[in-house]
């Protein structure tokens, strides 16, 4: 069963990321409009800089499942590799421990932000766009994040430990 749940959470963490990408070429293309309009045609669209930069938001997080399941994140690996079999679990929990937690805190605080937003009703000064619009899929993607660290965690902690042959 942790298997499946693993692999659902691998799934939504792919589709996760290709919104993430699609996102970015959104704002490729609108900053590209802006630099046309403003350098090429002389009238400078004011609503760019505010929309490529509400949606950054979203974007930056999109990824982090994804990221989590390539293994992509910046880490020490050459003290991880000198530790024999049961130093590499412990280590593995460990960093999975802190990004749970990390995960855990963030996501509270993008769905806090989110339904504030929703319920405030504030929208962007320009663009007049609904602020929970931008907080909604970093919302989301943190708890998507946090839910798989907590199943990989489960993982690690129920695998059993390998030993190799040349290991005690």
């Amino acid at each position: 069963m942790l298997a499946t749940i693993e692999r659902g959470l691998e799934r939504l963490a792919v589709w996760l990321a290709a919104l993430g990408a699609l996102i970015i070429v959104v704002q490729t293309v609108w900053i590209s409009y802006g630099v046309f309009m403003r350098y090429v045609i002389g009238k400078p669209d004011g609503t760019v800089t505010e929309a490529t930069a509400l949606m950054l938001f979203p974007a930056a997080l999109l990824g982090l499942a994804f990221a989590l399941k390539e293994d992509a994140y910046p880490k020490v690996s050459f003290l991880i590799d000198a530790l024999g079999p049961r130093g590499q679990r412990f280590m593995n929990a460990i960093n999975l421990m802190l990004m749970v937690i990390v995960g855990a805190f963030f996501s509270i605080a993008g769905f806090e932000a989110t339904l504030r937003a929703y319920e405030s009703g504030t929208a962007s000064e320009i663009l007049l766009w609904p602020r929970y619009l931008f907080w909604a899929p970093g919302a989301i993607a943190l708890v998507v994040f946090t839910v798989y660290a907590i199943v990989r965690l489960m993982r690690v902690l129920s695998s059993p430990v390998r030993l190799t042959a040349n290991q005690p």
